[in-house]
This record gives structure tokens, C-alpha cells and sequence, in this order.
């Protein structure tokens, strides 16, 4: 991976500089070069004897070489540059400069987004994650928001990469490969509230995946992490959102955690719990008594907030047959929809049956 960094730091300084620049290992081998042909050959001139008794630059008859990272004991890589005068010289400092900063660059980016990673997949204490943020110079109490986006229909490997694309701040905001169709990402907020923002950065990812890589996706979004702690549980909600959007909000294609409502709660049932509930409710008939056409009668009072009047508008037919239909209802159920506590305790158990449908058909 040093290499392909050093590799575009020669890149862009190739235009600027008239001479031969790269970097060799410890054994003289060249790992990048602005003359790709020197890839992979070996230096005869090298000689790291001379660059490892505390002098950061060495001459030799043809090149100027210069330590990297000359507070490393045993440094791997040297830069190199072609003839022996004072330009050389500067020149070799100065690449030095570069190949460091960038190499550093990565490698606090490689570690902060391992640290995240960490955090989320619970692979670290939480007594640690002070000590470790201190140490990556990360801002423990600023909001994030944890977005899980998984691929669905088929996956793309170059899912990542685009989303990537979408969050140019790489030190503050992290994108995660997690497996095949999941990928996280952990994106800090400018404030604890903000759902608009949210909600325009998982459309934003969300449309370019299908856009660029004809991918369709689902997004679980949390609720607001205040501290690097907190981002674990966020994640989990991340889960939860899609699992149980994928239950009771499949249209949705952008669920957030805090929007479940009911559905989380009987989510978190026991099954055996939500069969007793069922059996409880429909001493007289089961649920599986009512046809298509009575269901649909009854989402649809649902819909309408359990006014008669709108309800039988919306399924043009007159009010007198829908009070006629809720009267069989009752009849069948022993529940009459138009009292609001009746309504509550069907609205549940037609959730809690969707609920044991969903578990029952992913056993198959």
C-alpha cells in the first residue's frame, strides 16, 4: 500500500520536476519512480550502511538519497533522485516531505476508520476508547449518525468506493466495508438535531448507487450518537431499522430507527409471547377468517383515523355498507373498530401477525 501512495505523490510532481525521482525499500529495490521502468529493479548504488548512522541524506556517484521517517530506528524506505549536486539535494527534501506527509496521512486515516470499525463491531472496551481517541486526536463528543446500507437485488464491490466519493472529509467521516451488501457509514453532524441533513445524505447515497453502479439499497439510519462510546448501539439501531422496515415499512427504502414505533417494540417479542397475544385476542376466529377484502376495509379505516365518512369515500362505497362491514367484523373478532381501544388492540395483533408471517417465510 506505501507504494501506491509514494506512487501518486511522483504523480503529481512529475510535471514540475526535470530529474528522476522514487523511492526504494531497505534492500534497494524501487517501489515507485517516475520512470516506471525502474519498478521492481534493484539500485547497485544504494547503500543503507550510510543512511543508518544518523545521517538523513547519502551521495553516491550517480544519485542523492534521503531517509524517511528519520525518527524510526530502522527506517524501510529512502527517497531517491537522480545526480549528486545541491538541487538534488533540495530535491530529494523536498519529495521526502511529501512521501512522509502523505504516508502519514493514510496511515492516521487507516487507523482512525479501524478504530471506528472497532467501536461499532464491539471488538474494543469502553474503557479503551478514550485512550485511543486521544491518541488518533479524534473529538470524542461531537454528533454522528450511523447509516447501514445494504445492497439489495444484487451487490457491487465498487459500492464503497462510490459512496466514498460522497463524503470528501476523510478524517471526520468514515465509510466501512462491513460483508458482501453491507456498508457503514459514520458521518458527524454539525448538530444533535438535524434530520433534514440526515435524510438528504442517505438519499444522496441512495441515488448514486443506483445511478452510477444500478444498485438498490436499503438504509437503516440511528438516532444521534454524542459520544465515540455510543456508536455500537447506534449501529445495532442501523440493524434494527432495516430488519424491521423490512416488516412493517417495506415501501420504504430509508428507514430511521426512531420513526419504528410499534414495530420495534414487537420486534423485540418473543414469539411465543406474540402467539399467546393472538390467541387471546381472536378467542372467537383467528385472523386467517378474514378475507382480502374485509383486511383492506380495515387498513383502510386505519388509514382514515377510523372515520366512517372518509373511509367509505376512499373505498367508494356507501357509509351505510361500511358500517355494515365493521358490524361483521365485530361479529367475527368480538372487536368493534370504531371504539378506540378496540381499534389499538386490533392495530397490534394485525402487526404482531405480520410480524410471525415475516419470520415464518424466511425459514423457507
Amino acid at each position: 500500500m506505501s507504494s501506491r501512495i509514494f506512487q501518486n505523490v511522483i504523480i503529481q510532481m512529475k510535471d514540475s520536476v526535470d530529474r528522476t525521482v522514487g523511492v526504494v525499500d531497505d534492500q534497494g529495490f524501487v517501489v515507485a519512480s517516475s520512470e516506471l521502468a525502474m519498478i521492481g529493479s534493484r539500485l547497485d548504488d544504494f547503500s543503507r550502511s550510510a543512511l543508518e548512522n544518523g545521517e538523513r541524506f547519502a551521495v553516491t556517484g550517480s544519485r542523492t538519497y534521503c531517509v524517511l521517517s528519520p525518527d524510526d530506528v530502522k527506517p524501510d524506505f529512502f527517497a531517491f533522485v537522480d545526480y549528486c549536486d545541491a538541487p538534488a539535494k533540495t530535491i530529494c527534501a523536498m519529495a521526502a516531505v511529501a512521501f512522509n506527509e502523505a504516508r502519514s496521512n493514510y496511515e492516521e486515516k487507516h487507523n482512525k476508520a479501524a478504530f471506528i470499525k472497532n467501536i461499532i463491531s464491539d471488538n474494543i472496551l469502553p474503557g479503551d476508547v478514550y485512550v485511543h481517541a486521544k491518541e488518533l486526536h479524534f473529538v470524542t463528543d461531537e454528533p454522528r449518525v450511523v447509516l447501514l446500507v445494504r445492497q439489495t437485488d444484487n451487490a457491487d464491490v465498487a459500492a464503497v468506493e462510490t459512496i466514498q466519493k460522497i463524503f470528501p472529509e476523510k478524517q471526520k467521516d468514515f465509510v466501512l466495508n462491513i460483508n458482501e451488501t453491507d456498508v457503514v457509514i459514520v458521518k458527524s453532524l454539525p448538530s444533535a438535531e438535524c434530520p433534514e441533513e440526515v435524510h438528504r445524505i442517505a438519499l444522496s447515497v441512495e441515488q448514486a448507487l443506483h445511478e452510477e453502479l444500478g444498485i438498490n439499497c436499503v438504509i437503516g439510519v440511528s438516532t444521534t450518537a454524542h459520544h465515540l462510546r455510543e456508536l455500537a448501539d447506534r449501529y445495532k439501531e442501523s440493524q434494527v431499522a432495516i430488519d424491521v422496515g423490512r416488516v412493517f415499512e417495506n415501501e420504504k427504502t430509508i428507514i430511521n430507527y426512531e420513526n419504528l414505533g410499534l414495530g420495534r417494540i414487537i420486534y423485540q417479542l418473543p414469539t411465543t409471547l406474540c402467539e399467546m397475544f393472538l390467541n387471546e385476542v381472536f378467542k372467537k376466529s383467528p385472523i386467517e377468517t378474514l378475507d382480502d377484502d374485509t383486511l383492506e376495509t380495515i387498513n383502510k379505516f386505519f388509514e382514515n383515523n377510523l372515520n366512517v365518512s372518509e373511509t367509505s369515500r376512499k373505498l367508494y362505497v356507501h357509509r351505510n355498507t361500511l358500517v355494515y362491514r365493521l358490524e361483521k367484523i365485530k361479529k367475527i373478532t368480538g372487536l368493534d373498530l370504531r371504539e378506540f381501544d378496540h381499534a389499538i388492540v386490533f392495530k397490534v395483533a394485525m402487526m404482531v401477525k405480520q410480524y410471525l408471517d415475516s419470520l415464518n417465510s424466511s425459514r423457507y
